[in-house]
């Protein structure tokens, strides 16, 4: 049975010790890394599922909604999906640390903040894309988060006119295939696996943990998650002070 800590301090000194220990380290990460970063995640009680709007929140992100409903989508877009003003936390700086040290070969995410680059991390492999990147459907150009906020309905490419689509994975789309396995090949050969602020819910990211072959898996979420049991650590406490140290 996994060891379970809920006091952060304790979270903090016992993961420290772990990686200090481990050769390798790859973080897979999900929603729960950027709540203390102040952008809301999707399942709890203040997340997006629980909020009221014209369109369940599910719909609102498909590609279809998206084709059918362009203005709509970009408002909730806009509104809900892009937050300049949110900055890295402990867990983000702690991260970039630790790949500056060589101690951490990758963090893969289903973030498409990038609250990981914004702290300095480098090898960043984003399985839902980004925000940061929205592209032009016809040349190809991309513009800035920054832009796509400035720009009012539907916009247009500034360079010729065509439709933009956020670099973001939307419902009904699949994962791009060569960000998909260079996380497989991550997480199957380091050996120390973190698993933090994800659910484990969202496939096909969270089946990516069944590629783990190494000696120490750790999972740091306020919630209980389906793969507790297979863990030899579980920080069921806030992830930016389990990374604290």
């Amino acid at each position: 049975m996994a060891r379970t800590i809920t006091s952060p301090t304790e979270a903090a000194a016992e993961l420290a010790r772990r990686v200090e220990r481990a050769g390798s380290v790859v973080f897979f990460g999900g929603a729960g890394v950027s709540t203390a970063s102040g952008i809301p995640d999707f399942r709890s009680a203040d997340g997006l599922y629980h909020q009221h709007f014209n369109y369940p929140p599910e719909t609102m992100l498909s590609h279809s909604f998206y084709q059918s409903h362009t203005k709509e989508f970009y408002d909730f877009y806009r509104e809900r999906m892009i937050c300049l003003t949110a900055k890295p936390n402990r867990a983000h700086y702690k991260l970039a640390e630790l790949e500056e040290e060589g101690k951490l070969t990758a963090v893969v995410t289903q973030n498409i903040d990038g609250l990981h680059q914004m702290a300095g991390s480098k090898r960043v492999l984003e399985l839902h894309g980004s925000v940061h990147r929205n592209v032009c459907r016809r040349c190809g150009a991309t513009q800035s988060a920054e832009w796509v906020m400035a720009t009012t309905g539907v916009p247009r490419c500034p360079e010729c006119g065509g439709p933009i689509k956020p670099d973001v994975v939307l419902y009904e789309e699949s994962l791009d295939e060569d960000v998909l396995m260079a996380s497989v090949r991550a997480i199957a050969s380091c050996d120390m696996l973190i698993i933090g602020g994800t659910s484990l819910v969202v496939y096909p990211a969270a089946g990516l943990i069944n590629y783990f072959r190494g000696n120490d898996l750790v999972i740091c979420n306020l919630q209980p998650t389906a793969q507790d049991s297979a863990a030899d650590l579980v920080c069921a406490c806030d992830i930016a002070k389990a990374f604290d140290w």
